[in-house]
């Protein structure tokens, strides 16, 4: 409790800096002037007197200050047992709010992670918790379903390279330039605080050297092209794979593909094998498309070829049979009567060529003795017939009747006609 101040004490209000301060010679001046002792400045001596006895009273000490009357002790005690109920009070209160400082409270998402004395004790749910405070036990949390991200061969933006981390040797002794993203979430808040001191570094470190080692298994042209999905799929199952091996509780669920690229020193150079090759790639589409169309229509022609030979063939063959069969048949019938096999033969034949040739009748009953051939009107005749027959098979011309002589004989007489055969046939 603190002492009762000066002014309660003594009434006056003095400075600290009085040169009558604390002096014995104002007391007994004011006994000398007739004053009562409290009424002149405070005894130094008393008032230290007065503090040690509270201050004993506080710690439960009894008053052995032997200068206090019956009537002081029984204020002093008075004093001293407010004191002590003031004390318990400040004191149980002090321990509610050490006790409450061991409340915390853990969001949706993550996770609670519990130590004793710096080591792991257990870990907490989403919600209100408590643990004993300080310095027993301390808490801290994890978020577990925060996806993280760890950037590697570039810093927030794919322009600010890190060399050091992009450039990369392909299989084929080439310098690549790979700027990739990993992302990944926490599987074991516990692995991903304790097992690994600094967990971040470890997992740029892992993910840098599974991609070196993918990438230096793979050709320039297929981690630029078409091998840029599965160099970023064998890459993620890599490092899950070196993760688990140091138990530092990530999960990796993406490998994106920033820019993949030849260094800047040989872009030019690079650019101009890249035209070429495209080039060659549309001189080759060029050249199959166009084998595409030619190569159906040669073998369409050839097919086309094969069949009419085949049909020739069959026609060629099948007219030889025929006629081979019709000879048979002929043979068959002139073994039988030869004469009149011959003169059907001969008729037949006639029959044939006077068709398809131009005719001239003369009658031989006439009795004029001059014979008159109209030769124009047979060569106009015979070049219209000729030009008809180019275009479809005309029928024969017809016989121009002239009044021949009397001596002239007719070969349409087919009785004489045989005769002349038969005469033929003697010789």
């Amino acid at each position: 409790m603190p002492f009762p101040s000066l002014k309660k004490r003594t009434g006056l209000k003095l400075s600290l800096n009085d040169p009558r301060w604390g002096s014995d010679k104002d007391g007994n001046r004011q006994a000398q002037e007739g004053k009562k002792p409290g009424e002149g400045p405070p005894d130094l001596d008393q008032l230290w007197r007065d503090f040690n006895q509270r201050l004993n009273g506080l710690f439960g000490n009894k008053n052995r200050n032997n200068g206090g009357g019956g009537n002081g002790g029984g204020n002093g005690g008075g004093e001293l047992k407010g004191a002590g109920i003031t004390v318990g009070a400040v004191a149980a209160i002090a321990v509610l709010v050490w006790l409450a400082s061991g409340a915390f409270i853990v969001q949706e998402g993550q996770k609670g992670i519990v130590t004793t004395f710096g080591r792991y004790s257990h870990e907490t749910p989403a919600g209100f918790n408590w643990r004993w405070p300080y310095p027993f036990q301390a808490n801290e949390t994890v978020n577990v379903s925060q996806v993280r991200t760890v950037e590697v061969g570039y810093r927030g933006n794919v322009r600010s390279k890190q060399p050091a981390e992009s450039l990369m040797l392909t299989d084929d002794e080439n310098i690549i330039d790979i700027q990739f993203a990993v992302q990944y979430r926490l599987s074991d808040p516990r692995a991903w605080l304790y097992n690994n001191r600094d967990a971040e570094d470890t997992v740029r470190q892992v993910a840098e050297t599974s991609i070196r080692e993918i990438v230096g298994k793979s050709k320039m042209d297929f981690v630029l092209y078409e091998g840029r999905e599965k160099v970023a799929y064998e890459t993620q199952q890599l490092m899950q794979q070196i993760l688990d091996r140091y138990a530092s509780g990530a999960m990796v669920t993406n490998v994106t593909m920033q820019a993949v690229q030849p260094p800047e020193q040989v872009q030019a150079a690079f650019d101009d094998a890249v035209k070429a090759g495209q080039d060659r790639e549309r001189q080759k589409n060029e050249g199959q498309a166009y084998a595409n169309d030619i190569i159906p229509k040669a073998r369409g022609y050839a097919f086309r070829l094969l069949q009419e030979a085949e049909a020739y063939r069959s026609m060629v063959t099948e007219n030889a049979s025929g006629n081979a069969d019709r000879f048979k048949s002929v043979l068959a019938e002139y073994q039988k009567a030869p004469g009149v096999t011959r003169d059907r033969m001969y008729l037949d034949t006639m029959q044939q060529i006077f068709t398809n040739t131009s005719k001239v009748m003369v009658d031989a009953k006439a009795g004029s003795n001059l014979l008159y051939l109209p030769l124009d009107k047979l060569i106009a005749q015979v070049a219209a017939t000729e030009a008809n027959r180019s275009n479809v098979t005309a029928p024969p011309p017809s016989a121009v009747l002239l009044p021949p002589p009397e001596n002239t004989m007719s070969t349409s007489d087919p009785r004489r006609a045989r005769e002349s055969s038969r005469d033929r046939e003697s010789r």
